[in-house]
């Protein structure tokens, strides 16, 4: 029988690969002959291929995404140089919708969509001597009850070191045109009885870390009411990460999530926009009413972390426009703002804009934007730059009371886009920036440019360094003689929440 290896490259180490668990859980007999090997994208490509040979494998199943495209197709390149009859085949959705603009023409297959049954077909074709002749094979939509579940696959090395990744359901109603999962547009859910029973199990195992990867979480009230209800039932520290509707929470849901502890629950929150004519744009559903009253719960009756999302480079978005955004949502909430350059993939229908907003994107992943009508090549350069230091500053907790004596009733976007153009003018890069330098740098923006007092933004700054517990006061603050607040280890949150509170770069 084929020995077959499971493999991807995972963004970093603390992820795990919950689709090669699905291709496992559901390979029948072959099951007892096959590996699954992670890696990450920093390792060396032909360490990797090594390591992947040692097993001897027949067929490599390889998951593809955005984020490894690249680092795949150098793979796949050395492993038939040195391994021709091996068999390759990839799945995952870098792969599973053309054009493709990575060259994956090495690999013998390519199963597109969801593959958790077609790869074990594929697999026993192979095995039986009845190997498809096509190269690329388009997969229909599986039965979502015939599935079997992966969880029992998360390894006590995973449950120690990885985030456990879970879902309840796969697909998303809404056609929003830049997103792949409104291509399925159908919302199919797993049997709730089973699932819950598989986390409870995870439970047992040990997990308290779960990510939920659903689109639409909280579309469906039985299944985000009992999900909620099993957190509820445990006993604290846990961390449940869920992505919602910003516009559907139903009060039975409300009640539930106001019930969490503070650092157990992060709810990620696509905005994109709040721009009522570029939504309209992109097909996407806007209820700004609506989203404004969940935000204003969510921040003020419940202790959830929100993680909020904004797009730079939608078609017909201006900087003006996105400035308004970012505006808006800072005063309906202190919590993460995600900014993210708008990304063109494969299968979507953004692509229909490209003319008339003169959209340009790279051919290179992510496939980002480089120029629309409205913003052009340098704004663009100057906005991911603007990403950046905003999550370094603003999105990392380490400057909380330092970032309200920065804006102070000011529009945050202009307020902050000088301190991005100033503060690359003194580094030339985003990267590998020091937590003492990145602070030393904003000391002195906002006392040299800015004209605040010295001592009270060194006051703010030490209390905002030493809001976690092992920190020493940074040298360029010691001569203000400021005595630092003392953290109480009882009161700092565990690992699993590092964002909601301070954390190091």
């Amino acid at each position: 029988m084929n020995k077959i290896v499971l493999t991807t490259l995972n963004a970093r180490y603390t992820h795990s690969a919950i689709g090669l668990r699905y291709l496992y859980a559901n390979l029948e007999e072959f099951q007892e002959n096959t590996s699954i090997v992670e890696f990450t994208i920093n390792e060396a490509i032909q360490t990797i291929a090594e390591k992947i040979l040692m097993h001897n494998p027949s067929i490599i199943g390889i998951g593809v995404y955005i984020w490894n495209a690249t680092e795949v197709k150098e793979l796949i390149e050395i492993l038939k140089k040195v391994s021709p009859e091996t068999t390759i085949v990839l799945g995952g959705p870098e792969v599973s919708y053309r054009p493709f603009r990575v060259d994956f023409s090495n690999a013998n297959y390519i199963l597109q969509g969801e593959a958790d049954l077609a790869f074990y077909k594929l697999v026993k074709d192979i095995e039986t001597n009845c190997a498809p002749t096509e190269h690329v094979i388009r997969q229909t939509m599986p039965d979502i009850k015939k599935i079997k579940l992966p969880y029992q696959f998360y390894n006590e090395h995973d449950v120690a070191n990885r985030y456990i990744y879970v879902e309840a359901s796969r697909g998303c109603p809404f056609e929003c045109e830049f997103c792949l999962s409104s291509i399925d547009e159908k919302v199919r859910n797993f049997e709730l009885d089973n699932i819950l029973k598989e986390f409870e199990l995870l439970w047992e195992k040990g997990v308290r870390s779960f990510k939920f990867i659903d689109r639409t979480f909280n579309l469906n009230m039985r299944f985000a009411n009992s999900i909620l209800d099993f957190f509820l039932s445990k006993e604290p520290p846990y961390f449940a990460h869920f992505e919602v509707i910003p516009d559907h929470f139903p009060e039975s849901i409300k009640q539930k999530i106001a019930q969490f502890p503070a650092g157990s629950l992060q709810l990620e929150i696509g905005i994109q926009t709040l721009n009522p004519v570029i939504a309209e744009n992109i097909n996407r559903p806007l209820k700004i009413k609506k989203i404004e009253e969940n935000i204003a719960f969510l921040e003020t009756q419940t202790k959830a972390h929100m993680h909020l999302d904004l797009i730079v480079g939608l078609p017909g978005e201006t900087l003006e426009s996105f400035g308004k955004n970012l505006d808006t949502l800072c005063s309906l909430s202190h919590s993460e703002i995600q900014i993210g350059i708008l990304k063109k993939l494969s299968g979507t229908s953004i692509a229909r804009h490209d003319e008339k907003f003169a959209m340009t994107y790279s051919d290179i992943p992510p496939y980002d934007v480089l120029k629309t009508k409205e913003v052009g090549f340098l704004e663009i350069q100057k906005m991911k730059r603007f990403a950046r230091f905003w999550d370094l500053t603003y999105n990392s907790g380490n400057f909380k009371e330092t970032m309200q004596i920065f804006f102070q009733g000011k529009s945050v976007f202009d307020e902050f886009y000088a301190f991005s153009e100033w503060i690359y003018t003194q580094t030339d890069a985003t990267w590998k920036i020091s937590l003492e330098r990145l602070s030393a740098l904003l000391f002195r923006y906002l006392v040299d440019v800015k004209n605040y007092h010295d001592k009270t933004i060194a006051e703010a700054m030490l209390d905002d360094i030493m809001s976690l517990q092992g920190r020493v006061d940074p040298k360029f603050l010691k001569p203000f003689h400021i005595k630092p607040t003392v953290v109480n280890a009882n009161t700092t949150n565990n690992k699993m929440n590092k964002r909601q509170n301070a954390r190091e770069i």
